[in-house]
């Protein structure tokens, strides 16, 4: 059997489309028959006619005839071009540029070929001629692998989306999360601050008593040298300071560890401590998460 070079589905295709124009061109010689019929019936009701009725009779004939032949011409190049269109359209779906050689339609050792492969399918032995137009119904054209594409590219768009706008809350919440540890932090540095403020005051407390008792010692040696008999009095006098002063030493240390025990203990200290630990945590989980959504180096 003859080939034309074609995978199987494509030269099926071929013998359909074959069969469509072997319809068409028996249509045709049909259509030619009967304007010659037309004429016999018509025309040569007697036995003699003149050379002019003869000229006449056979422009008349030519006259049909060229229109019936022209007309299906016409029609078949149509018909050519359509088939073209819907090759030519499954083809841009899949992105693809077609081209043809008109030059190869007079190729006569391809015609031959075709007249040989027409043959072997119609006109053979084991096969009756057939002038039954059969119409197989054409493969919807967004459907099949198209559609499939189409299906994919779609939700490949839809998932990037979607990451896309996970990817920007995430950023949203790391960004809000950064936001309140700074302002955690700054609220904390504030209350350091107001915690050495205090310390500081326990230190001007503890300078000013060194002080008074830097005068008093001064004090005492210049009262000393004015007065032996007031000696021993500004002695006790100047130990019970010294008491004093040791003593007045020990509550602000006391005063000061009970002052950082309860800041320590206050439910606004542990609960700063709490919520920076908690944040701390946040602020890796989202940095842990970031990093799948970077792009390697």
């Amino acid at each position: 059997m003859a080939e034309l070079g074609l995978n199987e589905h494509h030269q099926n295709e071929v013998i359909n489309y074959m069969r469509f124009a072997r319809f068409k061109r028996s249509l045709c010689l049909k259509t030619v028959d009967s304007c010659f019929q037309n004429l016999k019936d018509s025309r040569l009701v007697e036995e003699t006619f003149t050379v002019d009725e003869v000229t006449d009779m056979l422009d008349g004939l030519q006259t049909v005839v060229h229109s019936e032949v022209e007309s299906e011409l016409i029609n078949t190049t149509y018909t050519n071009v359509l088939v073209l269109r819907q090759i030519f359209s499954q083809a841009e779906k899949w992105y693809l540029k077609l081209q043809t050689d008109v030059s190869e339609l007079e190729n006569r050792e391809l015609l031959e070929q075709v007249a040989e492969f027409e043959k072997s399918e119609f006109v053979s032995s084991n096969k009756k001629p057939s002038t039954d137009l059969i119409r197989p119904k054409l493969a919807p054209l967004n459907e099949g692998g198209t559609e499939l594409l189409n299906k994919t590219v779609a939700s490949l768009q839809e998932e990037n989306e979607k990451l896309k706008t996970r990817l920007k809350t995430i950023e949203t919440q790391a960004t809000a999360a950064l936001d309140e540890k700074i302002k955690l932090e700054k609220l904390l540095k504030d209350l350091q601050m107001i915690q050495g403020d205090q310390k500081t005051n326990a230190n001007q407390d503890i300078a000013e008593l060194e002080n008074k008792v830097a005068a008093l010692k001064c004090q005492f040696e210049k009262t000393l040298s004015d007065s032996t008999a007031n000696q021993k009095f500004l002695e006790e006098d100047l130990v019970t300071t010294k008491h004093d002063l040791l003593k007045v030493r020990d509550q602000l240390s006391t005063a000061e560890k009970e002052l950082e025990k309860k800041f320590q203990q206050t439910a606004a200290y542990r609960n700063m401590k709490e919520i920076l630990t908690k944040k701390n945590e946040q602020i890796k989980d989202l940095r842990r998460r970031l990093s799948k959504y970077e792009p390697d180096d």
